[in-house]
Parts: structure tokens; C-alpha cells; sequence
């Protein structure tokens, strides 16, 4: 329940069955800028030569204060930003395709983009692929059940670190319940 998904903004069109503030924030180029200059943006990039993708810095900098965890779809790029941004507190996991076939399998079989754009994605694929080190965590997505599973023990995992607890507020319980 204190899970939260950041939805980014992008100057691409939408696909069919998509809609803005769902899936993304669908803006123009001037509005992308705006918000970038403005430093609304907690990490952004151009990707693909045309298209620009962020994260909106202030549902992000909320969900932490309200002590939620918030999952960010970014690439490696973005993941580089928000280390340098939020430190420690960035839990970076890489989702990965089972095999190059059958990422490219999934990417013809959405039937969302040409040909030519989905040979711009798989280039974009190898520089993910290759950046994979920058990650603490990695996810094979043979299956969505099973990914989704791994990442729940990742964050299980992770809220159990010593440095995430409240160690003052845990003795006190700890103390409080023995007395």
C-alpha cells in the first residue's frame, strides 16, 4: 500500500489506449523545456534522437517524505541522475529481456511502432544493456508473475537494511512492549 509509481513526462505522441497522466504526461517540447529549465525535473534525457523523457521532481521528493517507496521507469541515464540526486535512498534494480530474441519478439508484437522504431529501440537496448553495472539489483522478465515477485523481495529486502530503520522509534517500541 505505501508502494507508488511515478508516471513521467514525455514529449511523444500517445499510442492508442493510452492517456495523459496515466501511462505518461504527454507535453510539448516547449513545455518539456520549461519544465527542465525550471528544475521541475528530477532526471530527464533524450532517447531515441528525438523524443525526451522525466521524472517530475515533486510527486517523487513527496512519496519520500510521506515515508512511501515510489518505483521510477527510467533508463540508465535517468538511474545515473537520481543516484547523484537521492543517493543511498535510490534503490536502482535493471529489468532485463530473457534473450535479445525475445525482447525483439515482444517489441514487433506490441505492433505499436514501425520497423524503424523498433530497430531505434533495440539500438537504445544495447547502451541499456551495457550500463547494466550501474545497478544494484537485476530482474530477468521471463515472466511477469515472477519479475513482479522479485522486485516485492527486493523491496521486503531493502526496507529491512539497518540503515532504513528507525532505530530510535524501534527501541522505544522494543522498550515500551518489555516494561
Amino acid at each position: 500500500p505505501q508502494l507508488r509509481r511515478s508516471i513521467s513526462c514525455t514529449t511523444r505522441a500517445a499510442r492508442k489506449n493510452e492517456t495523459n497522466g496515466v501511462e505518461y504526461f504527454f507535453v510539448t517540447v516547449e513545455d518539456f523545456a520549461r519544465m527542465r529549465d525550471a528544475g521541475e525535473l528530477l532526471e530527464w534525457a533524450t532517447v531515441h534522437t528525438d523524443t525526451s523523457y522525466g521524472t517530475p521532481r515533486k510527486p517523487v521528493e513527496d512519496a519520500l517524505a510521506a515515508g512511501q517507496d515510489i518505483i521510477l521507469e527510467i533508463d540508465y541515464q535517468g538511474a545515473r541522475t537520481v543516484r547523484c540526486a537521492l543517493g543511498r535512498k535510490a534503490v536502482l534494480v535493471f529489468i532485463a529481456p530473457p534473450a535479445w530474441d525475445e525482447l525483439e519478439s515482444r517489441l514487433v508484437g506490441r505492433e505499436t511502432e514501425s520497423p524503424e522504431a523498433v530497430r531505434m529501440r533495440l539500438n537504445t537496448a544495447r547502451r541499456e544493456i551495457a550500463h547494466m553495472d550501474l545497478f544494484e539489483y537485476v530482474i530477468v522478465n521471463h515472466k511477469v508473475k515472477e519479475a513482479t515477485d522479485e522486485l516485492e523481495a527486493i523491496l521486503v529486502a531493502e526496507g529491512c537494511r539497518a540503515a532504513r530503520v528507525d532505530r530510535d522509534g524501534l527501541v522505544r517500541t522494543l522498550l515500551e512492549s518489555g516494561s
